[in-house]
């Protein structure tokens, strides 16, 4: 069993079954005995792209977070505390804390981003 953080591009490749999120990704999602967890930074994240007018994604999110069987993951100060403190191997804020959520919470990080393999965290592949 494997407990699952889903970056923001996963999340919204899974939403819109793109074929960008590759097929072991995607069945270890669909995995009823991995628990999936989505940040509470994706959702700013996308909110905020959504209204610079970069990035289309449903309205409602979180009915869509539930209705996945998908669990919401809060910031928690220790996830803040770590962000900060991390090396800057990855500048963008969302992506540092999906890190030190990753890490504070021991789950694996659902990615396509490379660069955060510098962390030294489980990552799943998302193109895989």
């Amino acid at each position: 069993m494997s407990h699952l953080l889903l970056d923001t591009r996963a999340f919204l490749w899974w939403l819109a079954n793109d074929a960008a999120l590759g097929e072991r990704a995607r069945a270890e999602i669909a995995r009823v005995e991995n628990p999936v967890f989505v940040s509470a930074a994706s959702f700013w994240e996308i909110g905020i792209k959504r209204a610079m007018g970069k990035l289309e994604a449903p309205e409602n999110l979180q009915d869509v977070l539930l209705e996945a069987s998908f669990l919401g993951l809060p910031i928690q100060i220790a996830h803040a505390e770590l962000a900060g403190r991390l090396p800057l191997h990855h500048r963008d804020p969302f992506d540092r804390m999906l890190v030190a959520q990753a890490i504070v919470e021991g789950l694996q990080l659902v990615t396509a981003d490379h660069q955060l393999t510098a962390y030294g965290i489980p990552i799943l592949d998302a193109h895989s």
